[in-house]
């Protein structure tokens, strides 16, 4: 009789750095949204207020992007949360660098 091999696969779970990605991505969409609230409940009398807390949310996002990229060194573990953080921060700090430059073209 044939011998019968038992596979056990191990269970695999998130890689923490990409919840931790994904996380702070979320965190950085909420500051940007609780900034424009921010800035239009104070009619724009406040405007380094508003400036700190997107600061905050860009270095949150980058932070975020390169969590994202380290998770993917942790073995045994998914990463769907990684890649999902990764780019999602990656496109936030785009659209941070695009915000900026809009900024800057404003002021000659």
């Amino acid at each position: 009789m044939a011998k019968r091999y038992r596979y056990a696969f191990a269970r695999r779970r998130e890689a923490g750095k990409g919840k931790l990605s994904a996380g702070l991505a979320a965190a950085s969409i909420g500051i940007f949204l609780l900034s424009i609230l921010t800035d239009f409940f104070l009619d724009g009398r406040f405007p380094y207020i508003v400036g700190g807390m997107c600061l905050f949310a860009v270095l949150l996002s980058l932070y975020g992007f390169f969590m994202g990229l380290r998770s993917f060194s942790e073995e045994n573990a998914k990463h769907r949360l990684g890649v999902a953080g990764s780019i999602g921060n990656g496109v936030l700090l785009v659209g941070w660098a695009g915000i900026y430059l809009m900024g800057l073209s404003f002021y000659p």
